[in-house]
């Protein structure tokens, strides 16, 4: 399967014809709209080595999620950044093209974070091999994760090695009603502590905090925290997966990625917070500009994340940034055939 995807690449550089990569296809609706002949890699798939005392598992990007997912868990372990699925045909690839990462990301890391080493199909029709399958295994920069969120602009993600970690011995799941000022100051002072929160979220007036570790740990921070103990599987998957009833309806969803301790923001709409104040939904009707000029305000910046018209999806770059952009894309596909216009219009 792979040599017929060299092939496919090597024909569409050849006549610069560019390609839309898509396997499963439960992420299109990120991103600005783009169109080519589709490039489907689920051929290339499986579980190529697994060492759970390694902590480590590498897997072809056809492979999919559920199915890695399920190795790990039969080993009790897991993907520590608890990627979104948004449906069953979710793989390998398409989790790390995206570079989204579900409630655990302010206290685990991003996908980035766990990504050791991969395999990248380029416009040439080379397979380039970066990184490798241990957390120090390069000198200079680590170019394989620039796979990460790359939307598949670069190439085509053909194989990836990932960190993982143990499952938690315990889990709880706290309720308060706060406000949002108090709910955000209280999140910033549970981050200054050694407390095992892997995960906040806070909407209408209810602020939850899902505790995870050993049991002494859990229970302890229980006594500290307060607040009544709830039963958070259903939350959490919910906002992992989006299934949570704040993001249905037709209202374009926004996500602002700011830093922990601005303020309440004074938008339009309706918010949801997580990571502890750094993310922060957004469901508004009100002009991009408007939003952006509030997020970039405050230290941040904003993503049209669903809905709307998918055109100039991403914030704007600074010009020295969005000069390297331009560098690498030219270096990995020179012919500009990869998801032409994903990201950004050039």
């Amino acid at each position: 399967m792979l040599d017929e995807l060299r092939e496919q690449v090597r024909a569409a550089t050849a006549a610069r014809a560019p390609l839309v990569i898509r396997a499963g296809g439960t992420k299109d609706f990120y991103g600005n709209a783009t169109d080519g002949q589709r490039l489907d890699p689920r051929g290339c798939a499986g579980i190529v080595a697994h060492e759970p005392t390694e902590l480590v598992i590498t897997a072809r990007c056809g492979t999919t999620l559920a199915e890695l997912e399920a190795t790990l868990d039969a080993a009790g372990q897991m993907l520590p950044f608890e990627p979104p699925h948004f449906g069953a045909a979710a793989t390998v690839g398409g989790c790390i093209a995206s570079g989204l990462a579900g409630p655990r990301r302010a206290s685990a890391g991003g996908v980035r974070d766990y990504l050791l080493g991969a395999k990248l199909l380029v416009g040439s029709g080379d397979v380039l091999a970066f990184g490798g399958t241990v957390m120090k295994n390069v000198a200079g920069y680590d170019v394989a994760r620039l796979a990460a969120g790359s939307l598949g602009v670069l190439g085509v993600i053909t194989e990836v090695s990932l960190k993982v970690l143990p499952k938690p011995v315990a889990v709880a799941t706290l309720r308060l009603e706060l406000d949002e000022a108090a709910a955000l100051k209280r999140m910033n002072d549970w981050a200054g502590k050694p407390l095992p929160v892997s995960a906040t979220t806070w909407h209408d007036g209810v602020l939850q905090v899902r505790l995870s570790g050993a049991g002494a740990a859990v229970a302890e921070a229980q006594t500290k925290i307060g607040g009544e103990a709830v039963d958070g599987a259903a939350l959490w998957h919910g906002l992992r997966e989006q299934t949570d009833p704040y993001f249905g309806g037709d209202a374009p969803l926004w996500r602002l990625a700011l830093p922990s301790t601005a303020p309440a923001l004074d938008l339009a709409g309706t918010q949801l917070v997580e990571w502890g104040g750094a993310q922060r939904w957004l469901r508004s009707d009100a002009p991009a500009a408007e939003i952006r000029a509030r997020a970039a305000a405050c230290g941040g910046h904003a993503t049209l994340f669903r809905g709307g018209e998918r055109h100039d999806v991403f914030a704007p770059l600074p010009v020295p940034i969005a000069a390297i952009h331009q560098r690498l894309k030219a270096e990995f596909d020179p012919a500009g055939i990869f998801n032409r216009g994903r990201m950004y219009d050039w």
